[in-house]
């Protein structure tokens, strides 16, 4: 199960075309989805030859080629890790049983459910960054992006090819409404509401590889242990590509970190008016984008207690983050989580059945996950010598789900009235002007081992190239 099939007109490792009717309908599909990326994939790339890598196994070791290749032409497959020879269902009331090879009738709708929210978020962060290569700061970033978006497609062929295999007709009717909905659009958004916010330019872009696409680690991490093995197995492999996506997210900050830290030290000043006029991003700027990104994103893993959440575990469908690692039953009955409140103006602690408060629980795995990727940025500040330091804001800031939502709480996790969000929500989120002066900033570079002026460049290329190596071949 580790070769990849390129003969096939859908690559894959999952024997396809010893299932001629579903390889009927998946070639049926595959047509409507090169549409749907030429018309919403990046923005005037369709010539371009882009040094990609395209997966070749799913052994960890050497699974991927390296080539240049144009985009629409780019070969999107179905891979699935190898199958785990006596796995069982690890978690909830089946714990200790084989695990699902076919869909349980009793857990039909609630699976339908999870691959297609799952699915739903990969074109959709497609179509959010589909303008940006227009205003790339190099060759080697504007290589990233397309990477990102080709295999942000590849995960929307996962989830379509678990739709198409196991739910009939009600699955085909949900792939194709994967390629209708639209980011952004009002009449038929997409599901998630950070999915339909704007990436307008590559501050925003970052941040959003860095703290959504790491959202999509956790999500993707709960899904790899549900005792439906097929998307088990699919999500496994995803987590190899999606490491590139927030690799490209962290290291994108902390090269534009850099450059600040640069000119602040050259100039002698932290003046943030200074810094700008140097043609470089403040880091009050870039404090006030990591709190939005981190603020929506806390938001995607849902409701801090869900009857949902607590289904979705019991069923066997969805697990914790490394769910086999945790010194528990595996059923969780009787235990109890700390979930935020509000009572009396004040932000106050209680405890909630664990069962109920599983969102609660991957929400606070992946904050922890993303402190630390802070404080490896604050390491960037602190080697400059420079005293400021960026922080990850409360977990009850700009929340708009479950309990907290509306409840106005400050970056360092006070409740504050309306009056004082209203004066200092431009101190805390990016104000009009902010995102204006980033936009300004954005100039596109396309000549080979050049960068913008506002990001500093990487310390080795991709797949070991040279700094001037020709990543994008525009003609």
């Amino acid at each position: 199960m580790t070769a990849i099939n390129y003969t096939d007109k859908i690559p894959n490792n999952v024997n396809l075309s010893e299932d001629k009717t579903l390889q009927r309908a998946l070639e049926h599909w595959q047509p409507n989805y090169i549409n749907w990326w030429k018309d919403m994939g990046p923005e005037g790339s369709n010539d371009y030859d882009v040094y990609l890598r395209t997966a070749v196994s799913v052994d960890p070791q050497g699974w991927a080629n390296f080539g240049h290749v144009k985009m629409p032409d780019y070969r999107w497959g179905i891979f699935m890790n190898q199958r785990e020879e006596g796995r069982t269902v690890n978690f909830g009331e089946h714990k200790g049983e084989a695990a699902w090879q076919d869909v349980p009738g009793e857990h039909r709708a609630n699976l339908r459910r999870i691959i297609v929210t799952q699915g739903d978020t990969e074109p959709a962060s497609v179509e959010q960054q589909r303008h940006l290569g227009l205003t790339a700061p190099s060759q080697y970033d504007l290589r990233n992006l397309f990477q990102i978006n080709v295999e942000e497609g590849r995960h929307l062929w996962a989830m379509v090819y678990l739709l198409h295999k196991h739910f009939g007709r009600d699955g085909r009717e949900e792939a194709e409404a994967l390629l209708e909905r639209r980011s952004g659009d009002e009449d038929n958004p997409r599901i998630l509401g950070a999915f339909n916010e704007k990436t307008p330019d590559w501050l925003a872009f970052f941040m959003f590889t860095y703290f959504t696409d790491r959202d999509g680690k956790f999500q993707l991490c709960a899904l790899a242990e549900s005792g439906f093995d097929p998307l088990a197995r699919t999500t496994k492999f995803m987590l190899t590509e999606e490491a590139h996506h927030m690799f490209v997210g962290e290291s994108g900050i902390s090269r534009v970190i850099a450059r600040t830290c640069e000119v602040m030290n050259q100039l002698k000043t932290d003046d943030p008016a200074k810094i700008r006029a140097a043609g470089v991003v403040d880091l009050p700027t870039l404090q006030r984008y990591l709190n939005f990104h981190f603020s929506v994103t806390i938001d995607l893993f849902g409701a801090d207690e869900s009857s949902n959440a607590a289904i979705f575990y019991n069923s066997g469908l969805k697990g914790r983050f490394e769910e086999t690692k945790r010194d528990d039953d595996h059923r969780l009955h009787g235990r109890s989580y700390t979930v935020l409140g509000v009572r009396d103006g004040k932000l106050i602690e209680r405890e909630v059945p664990m069962l109920n408060a599983l969102n609660e629980v991957l929400r606070d795995d992946y904050i922890r996950d993303s402190i630390a990727g802070v404080n490896r940025w604050n390491k960037v500040i602190e080697k400059a010598g420079i005293p400021t330091r960026l922080v990850a804001p409360h977990k009850a800031f700009n929340r708009k789900i479950g309990t907290l939502a509306g409840v106005k709480v400050s970056p360092d996790g006070r409740v504050v009235s309306e009056g004082e969000w209203a004066q200092q929500a431009s101190q805390w989120l990016p104000s009009a002007e902010d995102r204006a002066f980033v936009s300004s900033l954005m100039g596109r570079v396309v000549e080979p081992g050049k960068f913008a002026n506002w990001i500093a460049p990487p310390p080795i290329g991709i797949n070991k190239q040279a700094p001037d190596f020709e990543y994008i071949r525009f003609s």
